[in-house]
């Protein structure tokens, strides 16, 4: 069977990232391997990832390898300066889950937004009475190197497609 929308898909990769800054590209660095033990699964079409990487499953099936880049503005592009703000340390407390060292820079932290639906956002810096938080995603600014293989195609089922997620693996 070959991918195509509302398939579901499982596969392995390794995630390299690089980033080019005055011209010259940084060498691919790794970022995230999903491997047997741990493959990753998705509803083709349905991803939410960005759109070049289903492009460049379409039509491919069980089996087969892949190895392919996806430039920065075609992952999740650069930057926004506006998903980079201040809000205040009282929000972070003990009560609503957080413990003092999951503020510290760099650590991301698991949050919802006003619908329920999860996002995180990077501690940038501790600013007192405040916490300096990135919401940008964590891959932007980077083109994205995928290698990996196809290991299953199957249609998804109608609760699958209803709940928009695989249901089953």
């Amino acid at each position: 069977m070959n991918i195509i929308n509302s398939t579901v898909v499982g596969l392995t990769y390794e995630l390299k990232v690089s980033k080019e800054a005055d011209e010259i590209e940084s060498a691919p660095f790794s970022v995230e391997v999903r491997d047997q033990e741990d493959p990753f699964y998705f509803i083709f079409g349905q991803s939410g990832l960005p759109e070049k990487f289903e492009e460049f499953l379409l039509g491919k099936k069980e089996g087969e390898q892949f190895n392919f880049v996806i430039n920065c503005e075609d992952a999740y592009g650069e930057a926004d300066d506006e998903l980079i703000m201040a809000l205040p340390k009282e929000q972070f407390t003990k009560e609503r889950g957080f413990e003092p060292g999951m503020l510290e820079e760099g650590n991301f932290l698991p949050l919802m937004d006003e619908q329920g639906f999860p996002l995180q956002a990077k501690v940038l810096k501790d600013l007192g009475e405040e916490i300096l938080l990135d919401f940008n995603h964590p891959l932007v600014g980077f083109d994205l190197h995928f290698e990996g293989e196809i290991f299953e195609v199957r249609e998804a089922t109608a609760e699958e497609l209803q709940a928009g997620q695989i249901l089953d693996e």
